[in-house]
């Protein structure tokens, strides 16, 4: 059940921002084999300015268009799993006009225990929820 934090610049139709988060989240389902159900995404638009995504020394310049995700996720998959779902992510965003050099994650990993779906309780811990197999 990962959470996906999508931060964009301004610009893009409400058509566009939702083809972005659906290419994502099918990378996700495809690529972990994530129930469909599980689709967790915060879309955020930003004034122009307050995204600054410079190259980290690759030698290539990103566009206005990019777009900067962040997934939070219980940890456990390995280094080659990961790398398959950034791999998909972008071949998804590309399918949608984004430009690989617009695609940049963040992948950040914690523990069942670190989850509440409502109520304040943590329910992989209380057993409502069973722990996803990774």
């Amino acid at each position: 059940m990962p959470l996906v934090r999508i931060d964009v610049n301004p610009g893009r139709s409400p058509g566009e921002l939702a083809a972005i988060s659906r290419a994502i989240h099918h990378a996700i389902v495809s690529e972990y084999g994530i129930p469909e159900r599980d689709y967790f995404h915060i879309l955020t638009e930003h004034a122009p300015g307050q995204i600054v995504a410079q190259d980290a020394g690759l030698g290539f310049e990103r566009t206005a268009g990019v777009v900067m995700i962040q997934i939070f996720t219980q940890g456990g998959r390995s280094q080659p799993a990961k790398s398959s779902l950034f791999e998909a992510i972008a071949a998804g965003l590309a399918g949608v006009g984004v430009a690989g050099e617009d695609v940049f994650i963040g992948y950040v990993e914690n523990s069942p225990g670190d989850w509440s779906f409502g109520f304040g309780r943590s329910q992989y811990v209380t057993g409502e929820l069973a722990v996803p197999s990774k």
